[in-house]
């Protein structure tokens, strides 16, 4: 899986969580790269949006930011129902 959203010198925003919530609603499971322009670090970029969101950060990997939320709308859940399934 490669990164679907980067956070560059631009930094964080609501703007930019707007555009995370939305996507991770259709995907569920995405990972975001802290470019090295950034202003921010990793422990940073995740109280941002652990803070202002439902979105988790479920793993850190040096500049790369896995993210999950089960999504509201069942027709989306693709993910959650394999987890669901692993868990049996």
């Amino acid at each position: 899986m490669r990164p679907l959203f980067q956070v560059g010198k631009d930094g964080l925003s609501q703007a930019w969580l707007d555009q995370i919530n939305e996507a991770i609603e259709k995907r569920e499971l995405f990972k975001i790269n802290l470019l090295q322009n950034t202003m921010v670090d990793e422990d940073e970029v995740i109280e941002f949006i652990e803070n202002n969101s439902r979105v988790t950060v479920v793993q850190k990997i040096g500049h790369v930011l896995v993210l999950y939320k089960q999504a509201d709308n069942k027709d989306n859940r693709d993910i959650s129902w394999k987890v669901r399934d692993l868990a049996k």
